[in-house]
């Protein structure tokens, strides 16, 4: 095999252009797949190892005050393994040096010992002394916002009494791996943090000496969870229970679940179809590079080579390349990986990230590329040496020539001797030209995926935080309080209209389908708060019935029309047959909406609310909402300009990093599929093309045929590839679809304009670089018989 070897040599060399951008594709693929992949997976192992480090409990519960000897009723619920209970309270922050005010929610840890469950990690400086009550641990990603360092002092409000307290810790809790607020969807790191003081020191400013509002479990091997929420409730509803969740419904282990759920979709979705086109655009040059060198196939044969190494021969130049890209592109993905290891580590707060190389990752996309791209070339390989050698070693029969589609209609005197010849070999050549246009539709199909997001992210912003809630603050109660309060709300200086609200948590059921959420009784025309439907149009809330957001309807697999079983989870826990009025379009979080005089006679009380939302015209927004946070039944305030940087910040810098991943990439395939047809098809028309010039043709009549033919193929596959984008990114968002928010499908003019864009610019630096190599044409040697 030693001379086979030296013609793979040799034709790489020759060839060395090509396969270097064929390489780049396969980079491309390999490094998104082996680099997201890889950080999905260092993510999962990393909480999977803090989870069970520091004993995340399985369930929790909250409660309005409930004496500390009911947690020995608790242990005794069957399928409990440990409970341990706490305080919490809720708290406003003066920091030094910034303006605006903060609130926090501080907990409890036990006096003189490390707590049983949901234990510290503490970064910086040591626990909390028991007995002391000034002295406080702060969670890193708020004390990063402020520069705060063991040592430091704050003062802190609880039930209207200052308290001040001095920084001796950093610390970070499988509980709160992402900060929210309550009643908040996304971190606001600078306004909200969570604080943990002594046991006794917080009972006391929070009067709850003796008791606890807050209680968190572990469950026994072979325990149901559902059984053992319902025994807790029943014990607890006397004392202001409001209802025991599981581990998947606490709020920061339910987010870090569906930004998961993201990554894992975009982590396999996109990477397979970059793959994909690598392994098409491989199956393509090895194809053509066959049956260009069938008289060499011939040849080898006439010598005494067997099919098999013949074949092998071409199969070894397919999976040289396919290494020399997978050992590149495992490189990069490596790089890749890290990179986004640290980005999200910023934003989900583990103690460290366990980022291992995953070899079976990197293993599946090798195998993939090279099995998709040795699927085609097989087939070629085995059309040529299946030739006699007699027969193999004759030129190609010429295709039949005729009369084009435009000379038969009369169109032929409309266009040049040169235009006619590009249109007669597409013509002849109409597969060849379909899977050229395919491989550039495809390139620019991933640019257009690549770019999308920014107008997805966009417009949802645009239509969630400026159609369907457009309130400027919504502050949030303790408990639900009377009506007054909004007419205190409204009497505040700055505040130009208030609406209120009231939030019940419900189960709602359908056939064998349930679904816990929030549901919020409104006004009947509400102005701040709208319900809208898929056409962006406000809905009037009925007087009897439940909206549903659109997700959560597919959730429960109900149309309007249809009846569902509402079980509310508090109060007297009454269980109602509601029927569905009507479907709401939402993109943020899942929301079932009532009249609020409805919603009241639902859940059996008289008139209270539980938040109030704002309109403000308030030059001094920080002091309206610090006087707003001076109630004392003020639970917190958010902020809409401050909800949507924590988007921006947070959730949409995630998917514009991966826009700006892809969008690179896809720039290189792009560049890669277009400079290899181009290049292809010279080397096939080589002959054709210096018999044009010896025959006059000018090198500017030659250039103009090759490349305007490319510019042709280019100028047909926009459009294609602008579809398959489309479609493309419709799969891609249900793929990304969580119970958090649901990216909106938007494509703007600017991104198929831009992706039309880099693809033309691929194709005239392919055009420059093919008219270098037409102008140094040698017409001696390519003009020589090959027989």
């Amino acid at each position: 095999m030693r001379a086979l070897n030296q013609k793979l040599l040799r034709d790489s060399w020759r060839m060395r252009g090509q396969l270097l951008a064929i390489v780049l594709v396969v980079v491309a693929g390999m490094a998104t797949f082996v680099g997201m992949r890889g950080v999905m997976h260092a993510l999962q192992e990393t909480q999977a190892s803090y989870y069970a480090a520091y004993r995340f409990a399985d369930g929790f519960a909250n409660v309005r005050r409930a004496p500390e000897r009911v947690a020995q009723q608790l242990r005794t619920v069957p399928g409990i393994s440990d409970v341990e209970t706490r305080v919490r309270a809720s708290a406003t922050v003066d920091i030094p040096g910034f303006d605006e005010p903060v609130t926090a929610t501080i907990q409890s840890v036990p006096d003189g010992r490390a707590p049983r469950l949901n234990q510290l990690f503490i970064r910086e400086g040591r626990r909390v002394k028991p007995g002391r009550d000034d002295e406080v641990l702060v969670n890193e990603v708020f004390a990063e916002a402020h520069s705060l360092q063991q040592g430091d002092t704050f003062t802190v409000t609880i039930r209207g009494q200052q308290q001040r307290l001095t920084v001796v810790g950093i610390a970070l809790s499988p509980e709160v791996v992402i900060q929210v607020q309550p009643g908040g969807l996304f971190p606001d790191r600078e306004r909200f943090g969570v604080l943990w003081m002594g046991r006794s020191a917080l009972a006391a400013a929070n009067d709850m000496t003796g008791a606890f509002n807050n209680v968190s479990f572990s469950l026994a091997p072979g325990a149901s969870l559902d059984d053992v929420l319902s025994r807790i409730d029943l014990i607890l509803d006397r004392f202001g229970g409001t209802g025991a969740i599981g581990r998947a419904d606490q709020a920061s282990h339910s987010l870090l679940e569906l930004e998961f759920e993201q990554l894992r979709g975009t982590s396999t979705v996109l990477p397979l179809v970059f793959l994909l086109v690598a392994a098409f655009l491989l199956n393509i040059v090895v194809a053509r590079l066959v049956n260009l060198q069938r008289e060499q196939i011939a040849m080898l044969k006439a010598f005494g080579y067997s099919d098999l190494e013949v074949g092998a021969h071409y199969i070894q130049l397919v999976l040289g390349v396919v290494t020399a890209g997978a050992v590149l592109g495992v490189a990069a993905g490596l790089w890749i990986g890290q990179a986004m290891g640290q980005l999200y580590l910023d934003f989900f707060r583990f103690p460290s990230l366990a980022y291992t190389f995953e070899w079976l990752v990197a293993l599946t996309a090798f195998l993939l590329t090279a099995g998709a791209s040795l699927a085609g070339v097989i087939g070629a390989v085995a059309r040529a040496v299946r030739l006699p050698p007699a027969e193999a070693m004759r030129p190609a029969a010429p295709p039949t020539f005729k009369p084009t589609a435009i000379e038969r209609i009369g169109l032929q005197r409309f266009f040049d001797q040169p235009t006619r010849m590009i249109l007669r070999n597409l013509e002849r050549q109409p597969v060849k030209s379909a899977l050229t246009v395919t491989g550039m539709a495809a390139a620019t199909a991933i640019l257009v995926l690549g770019l999308f997001f920014t107008d997805a992210v966009d417009y949802l912003i645009e239509v969630q935080f400026g159609i369907i809630q457009r309130e400027d603050l919504t502050v949030t109660f303790t408990e639900p309080t009377s009506p007054q309060a909004l007419y205190e709300m409204t009497s505040l200086e700055g505040v130009t209209y208030a609406e209120p609200f009231r939030a019940v948590p419900v189960r709602l059921h359908h056939e064998h389908r349930t679904q816990d959420t929030s549901l919020e009784g409104i006004p009947p025309a509400p102005y701040l708060r709208r319900i809208v439907n898929t056409a962006l149009q406000p809905i009037p809330i009925p007087e009897e019935g439940i909206v549903l957001s659109d997700r959560l309807a597919r959730t429960l697999q109900v149309a309007p029309g249809d009846y569902i079983q509402v079980e509310v989870r508090e109060g007297a826990r009454r269980t109602h047959r509601v029927p569905v009025a009507g479907l709401a379009e939402q993109f943020v979080g899942v929301g079932a909406y009532m009249d609020v005089e409805a919603l009241y006679r639902l859940i059996g009380e008289g008139p209270a609310l539980s938040g109030v939302f704002l309109m403000t015209d308030a030059d001094d927004t920080a002091a309206l909402q610090q006087a707003i946070l001076d109630r004392p039944r003020v639970a917190g305030v958010v902020s809409q300009d401050r909800a949507v940087e924590g988007f921006e910040e947070t959730s949409a810098e995630n998917l514009l990093v991966f826009t700006f991943i892809l969008s690179l990439f896809a720039g290189v395939i792009a560049f890669g599929v277009i400079y290899n047809s181009a290049r292809i098809t010279l080397s096939e028309r080589e002959r054709e093309l210096a018999s044009l010039r010896v025959l006059g043709f000018t090198r500017a009549e030659i250039s103009y045929i090759l490349i305007g033919e490319m510019t042709l193929l280019t100028l047909l596959a926009l459009p294609l590839g602008f579809a398959l984008g489309a479609v493309g990114a419709a799969g891609v968002l249900a793929a990304l679809e969580t119970d958090l928010y649901q990216i909106p499908f938007a494509l703007s003019r600017a991104t198929f304009a831009t992706a039309a864009a880099v693809v033309m610019a691929s194709a005239v630096v392919s055009a420059i670089i093919i008219r270098r190599k037409l102008h140094t044409l040698d017409l001696i040697a390519v003009l020589k018989t090959r027989e």
